[in-house]
């Protein structure tokens, strides 16, 4: 039983890890682009889909396939961090007194500088 509060931590991420690779599906392919051939010809590209929400996380930076692996199951993490991010409810306010007073003037204002601008007569 981990006693101290990273153990705790440490132990719950690697739960969470296992998890996560239990409910991913793995694929490797071959990355294109520069790196030699370390890079064009092995399939060092890692494609994770994330079979309960849809999400699809790809790593192709590094030539090391296990680096790319790690990387992707990071970017996984945080993409699903994001979907269970709750946005906090916004609640309707009202303008205060004084700002609808300046909307009025404002409003006033601008009714009195169009109405200045009537066609013009010949005389």
């Amino acid at each position: 039983m981990p006693t101290d509060t990273t153990e705790a931590l440490e132990t719950s991420a690697h739960a969470s890890r296992e998890a996560m690779e239990r409910e991913t599906e793995v694929t490797f392919f071959i990355a294109s682009g520069p790196g030699g051939q370390h890079r064009n010809r092995n399939a060092t590209g890692v494609r994770l889909v994330h079979r309960p929400s849809g999400i699809v996380v790809t790593a192709t930076e590094r030539r090391s396939q296990a680096t790319n692996l790690e990387v992707a199951f990071a970017r996984l993490a945080r993409r699903l961090a994001a979907d269970r991010a709750v946005d906090a409810p916004r609640f309707a306010t009202r303008p205060s007194r004084s700002a609808r007073a300046e909307r009025r003037t404002t409003k006033r204002r601008r009714g009195a500088t169009k109405a200045l601008r009537g066609s013009v007569r010949d005389e």
